[in-house]
């Protein structure tokens, strides 16, 4: 037997999530059967879109469980394998986060093949945000020359990578983050305008200032007034691909609704929302273009890590925070 320990669902957050709605937990884990195989993880992922899972309703992704553990993106290594397909050894990525080890079908891994990276990259930059970056950007915004760029949560895990697929593109590029080091940390990556949220009385003043002219694109992590000032700046024909609006996910009601969301109507503006699994058809061609930016270090990125298993409800609390830089990442 194998001992690991994994987070679960310890209850539904109202609001604001706590400590308290998590639990640790230690299990026994046999020998994999027939066609399995056993995995020790050393890296996982915390991501925002994990809040909307932890509420019991009907959503793209079903919902977490009370009293299971979490899932999420993984890498680890083959302990133990029961499978021709798979031996001791090899890196495999999954969806078995929040947890130490685990067995499971060796069809629900997937072989990792590094390409020279480090292997958390391919839960960031090479991976999902990653992904989510350069379908936004290209597919829903359709990016084209010319376009000024404007990005709400810019120096998160998947704004860092917009900014940069923006600026080796040739566009002007507009950042919004919160704070003195993720406005400088945009500054070191080509930003054009970073724009430091926190510091700025009125959002939209700010946004018309960095942009005189208008806005092309605006890719939405954040929502709320990144919302409507993206409405307020844009030219007419803008494109809107809407990837998050963290600012929204622990609201217990629906709110105030958008303001000048009229504006999308005499702009004739095209705001699309977005899921990256919804679009797994475009991954060869973000491999190969990913791979080819950061082997000629094109591409960048920073990470925000904390240690241990036991950490993993802290890690995903202080993106609500504001905690991160890049991307947020569980060293197992």
């Amino acid at each position: 037997m194998t001992t690991s320990r994994e987070i679960r669902l310890k209850s539904r957050p109202v609001g604001t999530p706590t400590a308290d709605n998590f639990e640790l937990a230690s299990v026994s884990l046999p020998d994999p059967g027939p066609g399995e195989v056993q995995v020790r993880n050393t890296w996982m992922t915390v991501d925002p879109y994990m809040r909307g899972r932890m509420n019991d309703v009907q959503s793209y992704t079903p919902p977490f469980q009370i009293g299971e553990a979490l899932q999420g993106g993984a890498v680890g290594e083959v302990t133990k394998s029961n499978d021709p397909a798979f031996k001791a050894g090899d890196l495999v990525q999954s969806f078995f986060g929040w947890r130490e080890a685990f067995n499971a079908p060796a069809a629900a891994v997937q072989a990792l093949d590094t390409h020279g990276l480090p292997p958390q990259a391919f839960l960031g930059v090479a991976g999902m945000p990653g992904m989510t970056a350069y379908v936004g950007l290209i597919k829903i915004a359709a990016l084209k020359e010319g376009d000024v760029v404007f990005v709400s949560g810019a120096a998160g895990a998947v704004g860092q990578i917009v900014c940069q697929i923006a600026k080796l593109k040739g566009h002007t590029v507009i950042g919004s983050a919160g704070g003195a080091d993720k406005i400088a940390y945009l500054k070191e990556i080509g930003v054009d305008h970073a724009i430091d949220y926190k510091a700025e009385p009125d959002l939209t003043a700010a946004l018309m200032r960095a942009a005189p002219d208008g806005i092309d694109v605006y890719f939405d992590n954040v929502g709320g007034a990144h919302l409507e000032a993206a409405l307020m700046a844009a030219r007419p024909f803008a494109r809107f691909a809407l990837c998050g609006m963290i600012s929204q996910y622990n609201a217990t009601d629906m709110g105030a609704g958008v303001r000048g969301l009229i504006m999308a109507v005499g702009k004739q503006l095209r705001i699309e929302g977005f899921i990256v699994s919804s679009h797994f058809n475009e991954l060869p061609a973000f491999v190969e273009q990913m791979s080819g930016w950061i082997a000629a270090g094109k591409v960048t990125w920073r990470e925000t890590v904390e240690d241990g298993i036991e950490n993993a409800p802290t890690a995903f609390l202080k993106l609500f925070k504001g905690e991160n830089t890049g991307k947020m990442l569980v060293k197992l």
